[in-house]
């Protein structure tokens, strides 16, 4: 009998990738999506599996889940445009959709898997970020909704483990870019490689000298399957230690689409991080993992799958 694992934003970019995983791995899965962000498009490859259900549905509200052995919460909207626009939601998923999820796997004695993020970190002063930094986040901001209300789901998290007894996993995201990423999610990566793509100048905010680090969506997912084995409930970072300018990333990216477009420079966003670069001692002590794709090598994968 397969086990069952319910995928919260299962119709979203690391979401749908992470459900073709557990499928492969021998789960069955019901994946769960109110496709505010997400895209029915991105479970094409997957959604007919006999052993694949998918619910639209808000896990904000109180639903009626299954026992099931495992609950992974990656609903939330992921991209500045994105929660911005849908503050309220993003603090609520994050926050009630959290809290409902953990009840259940109280109830019924499940695994609960939780997706935090980097932007826990905030506008880091301290280079690059470990698990044990507690951050410089602006709780009054334009990004406050999606900061603080991963800080609270890493927090209520906390609790259920410590006073519930729930078995919690957390890992926090770094960049990651791929295959079905939303070309409007307003992300670097898709938003050079679109542009780059449909021969428009390539828009850099900032003077470019801010930095991210970038992980390619297989070795995020590598990761998280490797954390589901690992006896660990403390959050784990998970991205590429691999630092990049935004002028070396948009190099990088004119060098793979072929494009000979111009760089325009914008301001830079308020609360944006300067900088941005996990840690991943931890990763590499209690998971044996660190990232395998380059970046030249990611975004040609990812330059395939677009022109496809």
């Amino acid at each position: 009998m397969r086990k069952l694992a319910i995928v919260t934003g299962a119709a979203g970019f690391v979401g749908s990738h992470l459900c073709e995983r557990l499928l492969k791995d021998g789960f069955r899965v019901l994946g769960i999506d109110n496709l505010c962000t997400g895209a029915e498009r991105n479970l094409r490859s997957f959604g007919h599996d006999p052993h694949f259900e998918f619910l639209r549905a808000d896990c904000s509200e109180a639903l009626s889940l299954p026992t099931c052995d495992w609950v992974f919460h990656f609903a939330s909207p992921a991209s500045p445009p994105k929660y911005v626009k849908l503050a309220l939601e993003t603090l609520r998923v994050n926050a009630e959709g959290t809290r409902q999820l953990l009840q259940h796997c109280e109830r019924v004695g499940s695994k609960f898997f939780l997706a935090s993020t980097s932007e826990v970190y905030g506008d880091p002063i301290v280079h690059p970020q470990p698990e044990s930094y507690f951050g410089n986040v602006n709780s009054y901001g334009e990004r406050a909704m999606y900061d603080e209300s991963k800080r609270y789901a890493e927090a209520i998290t906390y609790v259920f483990t410590k006073q519930k007894g729930v078995d919690a996993r957390i890992i926090r995201i770094f960049n990651t870019y791929g295959p079905r990423m939303d070309p409007k999610d307003g992300r670097v990566v898709t938003n050079l490689m679109h542009q780059a793509l449909e021969g428009r100048p390539l828009t850099i905010y900032g003077d470019g000298s801010q930095t991210r680090s970038f992980q390619y969506i297989s070795d995020l997912i590598e990761g998280i399957s490797r954390l589901m084995k690992a006896d660990y409930q403390a959050p784990v970072n998970l991205g590429n230690p691999v630092e990049f300018t935004m002028l070396e990333l948009a190099e990088v990216v004119k060098k793979v689409t072929g494009t000979d477009a111009k760089i325009v420079f914008e301001p830079l966003p308020q609360d944006d991080p300067k900088q941005r670069k996990p840690d991943i001692a931890l990763a590499k002590r209690i998971l044996d993992w660190a990232p395998q794709i380059k970046l030249e090598a990611g975004l040609t994968q990812m330059l395939a799958s677009l022109r496809s």
